[in-house]
């Protein structure tokens, strides 16, 4: 994908350090970026969850990221709390209030006594 000036394929180190090189100006014109991990590793990671809140199928998301398996992107899915809460309320009996379960006090103090 990023390839040399001779053609062949960049090796990792040297992605890492464009990378390094490109966030240190990006922070410049960014300063929200100061003290944020980035990485190809992140990229990849955020570029993942993109496409999954994106609404891109698991599927086509390992195949781009060059997986084996397809189980091995469901980590994206196990990762993303709000994609949960959309599969959460699409089975919730119509007769149910929407929204977040919150538990009464008592619950509360019967959980906090364990």
């Amino acid at each position: 994908m990023f390839p040399t000036s001779r053609g062949r394929q960049l090796s990792r180190d040297a992605l890492e350090r464009r990378v390094t090189k490109h966030a240190r100006a990006a922070t410049q014109a960014c300063p929200t970026l100061t003290g944020k991990k980035i990485s190809p590793h992140v990229l990849r990671h955020s570029t993942a969850m993109r496409l999954l809140n994106a609404g891109v199928d698991t599927t086509v998301i390992a195949l781009w990221l060059g997986h084996e398996s397809v189980a091995t992107t469901q980590i994206y899915v196990h990762a993303d709390l709000a994609l949960k809460e959309r599969a959460l309320a699409r089975t919730a009996p119509i007769e149910a209030t929407p929204g977040r379960y919150q538990p009464t006090d008592t619950i509360m103090a019967f959980l906090d006594n364990l």
